[in-house]
């Protein structure tokens, strides 16, 4: 199999570093902007080099998005045209019409398009998931979760992210419908800039909050932030009227416990998000590939990611106008 890397950044490394290790791929073609970068991981990793386009028209059997966020739409629409069967980071686009258009497009078409929002294939949430459809958990009440990163991103980052919804938390959306295999009804979202000035310059925020009632009744309850001094610190919290469970709880997560007599594990707390995930990436690209060879089903397609971003438009609706928002509301 000859698979396309587009986009030789942070996340793309990553995703190339696994495909060329990937017994069924014979080569990996990097493509970029930047074509030093592109052909300093292309060298680092035994692959071939070239441009975006040049790379697409290659003679590709799966192609790998993970190029800047604003390239998205464009890069998957030219792989439905040419009738590659893509894998693409979050999000499809920032803005909700650009989504749904892409989207509607794919479908249309019968395009193979899986996106990457890579805490389904994490241990912890895949058992959460069984747990909660096989009922061992028995009537859902509510759930909590909590994503917040070590560091800010550098601030050319904020005013193309999206804010801090649409960018930390579209993963939390994503994998609380996942979960519960429900439906958000409402959300009243709230934040505030506590230390980094620079988000407010750009109307963004670094500290979240969200309250999330699902069509079921089931609550969610969310927090973010965009610094945590001890490491990156995701996790997820499930009550049920049987079993209550926890996801992202062990001696590497980022957060000390001070009652009388609980010992820290010693362990080195998860640094960034490639550490805390690398195994669900690895794991998302396998699935990726069985679904290029006809093997497996789609597991997040492109109407899944259109959906957590309807939760995160009206998170940012009701932020800006400090009121619950339906998801009627949005689309």
């Amino acid at each position: 199999m000859k698979v396309g890397l587009l986009g030789a950044g942070r996340i793309g490394a990553l995703h190339a570093g696994m495909l060329a290790g990937h017994p069924e791929v014979d080569e990996l073609a990097v493509g970029d902007v930047d074509a030093e970068r592109a052909e300093a991981l292309a060298l680092e990793l035994g692959g071939v080099h070239g441009g975006i386009l040049e790379v697409l028209d290659s003679g590709l059997d799966a192609v790998v998005i993970a190029a800047s966020t604003s390239a998205h739409a464009d890069l998957i629409l030219a792989a439905a045209d040419r009738g590659i069967p893509a894998f693409c980071e979050k999000p499809v686009a920032i803005g909700y019409d650009e989504t749904l258009e892409v989207v509607e497009r794919i479908e249309g078409s019968g395009a193979v398009l899986q996106m990457g929002f890579q805490r389904r294939f994490d241990a912890g949430y895949v058992e959460a998931r069984r747990l909660i459809e096989e009922g061992s958990l028995g009537t859902l009440y509510s759930v909590r979760l909590a994503t917040h990163d070590p560091e800010p991103p550098h601030e050319g980052y904020i005013p193309t992210s999206g804010g801090i919804f649409r960018d930390l938390h579209i993963h939390d959306f994503d994998v609380l419908r996942w979960l519960t295999g429900g439906e958000a009804e409402e959300v009243y979202a709230t934040g505030s800039v506590r230390k980094f000035e620079v988000f407010g310059k750009y109307e963004d925020v670094d500290t979240s909050a969200a309250l999330i009632k699902m069509v079921d009744g089931v609550v969610a309850v969310l927090t973010g932030g965009r610094q945590d001094p001890l490491g990156y610190d995701v996790r997820t919290e499930v009550f049920g009227s049987e079993d209550s469970v926890a996801v992202g709880l062990n001696g590497r997560t980022p957060l000390r416990s001070i009652e009388p007599g609980v010992r820290s594990s010693g362990e080195k707390p998860y640094a960034n998000f490639q550490v805390r995930f690398e195994e669900a990436y690895r794991a998302e690209l396998e699935h990726f590939l069985r679904l290029v060879r006809g093997e497996a089903e789609n597991p997040c397609t492109a109407r899944d990611a259109l959906e957590a971003l309807r939760i995160a438009v009206a998170a940012d609706l009701s932020l800006a106008e400090r009121r619950p928002v339906l998801l009627s509301e949005v689309g």
